[in-house]
């Protein structure tokens, strides 16, 4: 076995060894929930004011706090793990634009559900968890301050939409075009050694 094919091989464990199976069902249960969500978010505004909308904004706000709880949970597993290695093949520059696109998606995953939950308080709507569990008010009732929260709710989502666009276009050119196992690596079904 030549140089060549045991570092080819040792990259390939490494990043298999990388993500544990929490770390995987972390990802993409907040992936899905937040595709989901945002799907709902987008429907939702264009309802015409009911009984209905009101039930799905109530629905919507419940996916969100879910999710922030969610996230902050992934967040706290993310630090108190170390981050798995790139690729050697990955220059210096690249690994800094991964480490900002992973950091810029925390932030938005954090920022998105508490500007809603903020939003909701200077509208003067509390927020109910699941219907049971009263949340805080975080704010007192402004509205101009609810349509500023509002308005950087909305941005703050475009914003994530396209960086996850960005975020799965680089997973997709490492997989196809470079070759490598980062995406492998996120994936629930990938084999691990």
């Amino acid at each position: 076995m030549n140089h060549h094919t045991v570092g080819l091989r040792d990259e390939k464990l490494s990043a298999y060894r990388a993500y544990t199976r929490s770390a995987i069902i972390l990802h993409w249960l907040v992936a899905l929930g937040m595709m989901a969500t945002f799907a709902v978010g987008f429907y939702m505004a264009g309802l015409p004011l009911s009984p209905n909308k009101l039930q799905v904004y109530s629905w919507h706000k419940w996916a969100g706090m879910s999710l922030l709880a969610l996230v902050m949970v992934r967040l706290a597993w993310r630090i108190s793990h170390p981050v798995p290695e790139f690729p050697t093949s990955m220059d210096a520059m690249a690994q800094r634009a991964a480490h900002a696109g992973h950091w810029l998606l925390y932030f938005l995953m954090l920022a998105i559900p508490m500007s809603g939950w903020l939003m909701s308080s200077a509208q003067g709507f509390s927020v109910v968890w699941f219907g049971v569990l009263p949340l805080p008010d975080l704010v007192s009732k402004d509205a101009e301050l609810g349509a500023a929260l509002k308005q950087a709710h909305v941005i703050l989502n475009y914003t994530l939409a396209g960086t996850v666009v960005g975020h799965v276009g680089a997973a997709l050119y490492h997989h196809f075009v470079k070759k490598d196992s980062i995406m492998s690596r996120m994936l629930p079904l990938a084999r691990r050694t």
